[in-house]
């Protein structure tokens, strides 16, 4: 007993009191960390914070102090010091409906709705099945009948006066849900042992991404047509949206054909082994991993076929960017542009951001399990 205390207190006379380990966490130490870690990076901060400073208590005072909020009279706005946000509240309708007879803007409210709503449902993974795909053909039908009319007593509406934020989402929803299953099946032709199918693809691909957007638009709208029977006519709204697919697809199928030459050859070895038939072995092992592989870049590629739908306007038809141009046309108003502009920025950037966010939610909850 008298040895074990004394080897004890030996021990405890050779062994100091540690101090406590720093904390690991706290303002302090993010702040040493993110921005003073380096006399550069402190350097680069402290510029930064003193470019806020000079700036945004100027555009604070632009955009809301002196802003002018509600009036008829742009007068008021140009003796105003600040932002004129009235021109929105004048000229919304316009920017958002375009030509759509005014009388009828509650179709393209409800239009919006089911087409965000549709969205939002299929952010939930439990919703992810056929009947999902499913409820969308039945949801695009019933905007269909929203925006043309002509049944159940609703005003007939050409497309020709389609304008607005619901031209923008219905388009682009056409483009991503026409577009993606085509992307799958270039990229799938193109890897093809099939000569004729590889050539027919890598063809389609190769030309289709050698021209800009507008320049298929313009055939579409303006070339297509000549190569028509005398007589058959396709609506321009249906041909920009074909222009559009066309496009989004040729793009797509390289991002989903990379997702494809990602997979290990052990992969496709092993789906053969188990007798599984080509259409099998795609559908069930391995496009599902290429596509999880390549969804950051198709996600790229879904926005910018987002921010794509304001070209149509170079052939007529008056997108959400187009029909604001077209209001701002009012010589009352059109000094109060910037203002206009900054609403349909704001407009697309919620758009654009929700989409990256639920993206990256996606591979997040797709990731599970896979990084050890």
């Amino acid at each position: 007993m008298g040895t074990s205390g004394t080897l004890s207190h030996a021990r405890a006379g050779s062994s100091p009191r540690r101090a406590p380990p720093a904390r690991q966490s706290g303002v302090v130490l993010w702040l040493r960390t993110n921005l003073f870690n380096g006399a550069h990076n402190a350097a680069m901060t402290v510029l930064a914070l003193w470019a806020l400073f000079v700036t945004v208590p100027d555009i604070v005072s632009w955009a809301f102090i002196d802003a002018v909020w509600h009036t008829e009279d742009p007068k008021l706005c140009r003796q105003a010091a600040g932002a004129c946000w009235a021109v929105i509240a004048e000229k919304h309708r316009v920017m958002l409906f375009g030509t759509f007879p005014y009388d009828e803007h509650w179709r393209g409210v409800l239009a919006i709705a089911i087409i965000v709503a549709m969205a939002v449902v299929s952010a939930f993974k439990r919703f992810w099945s056929y009947r999902l795909f499913l409820a969308w053909i039945a949801a695009a039908g019933v905007v269909l009948l929203l925006l043309l009319g002509g049944v159940f007593g609703l005003t007939p509406t050409g497309t020709h006066q389609w304008g607005g934020l619901p031209l923008t989402l219905f388009m682009f929803v056409g483009t991503v849900v026409g577009g993606m299953p085509l992307a799958v099946l270039l990229a799938l032709g193109r890897r093809s042992s099939l000569p004729a199918i590889k050539a027919l693809c890598v063809g389609f691909i190769e030309i289709v991404r050698g021209v800009p957007l507008i320049t298929v638009l313009f055939m579409a709208s303006l070339m297509f047509p000549l190569f028509m029977p005398e007589g058959v006519t396709i609506n321009k709204f249906l041909r920009a949206q074909i222009g559009m697919i066309l496009f989004f697809a040729a793009y797509a199928a390289e991002i989903v054909r990379g997702g494809l030459q990602a997979i290990p050859r052990g992969q496709y070895e092993a789906a053969d082994a188990i007798g599984l038939s080509y259409w099998q072995k795609t559908n069930r092992i391995v496009l599902p991993q290429a596509l999880r592989i390549v969804l950051p870049a198709l996600m790229n590629d879904i926005i910018r076929a987002f921010k794509n739908t304001t070209f149509v306007s170079i052939i007529g038809l008056f997108d959400v960017l187009g029909a604001t141009a077209t209001a701002l046309e009012d010589p009352r108003w059109v000094l109060f542009a910037s203002e206009a502009y900054i609403f349909i920025f704001v407009l697309y950037f919620v758009f654009c951001f929700s989409m990256s966010k639920y993206s990256e939610h996606v591979e997040r909850d797709l990731s599970k399990g896979r990084n050890l």
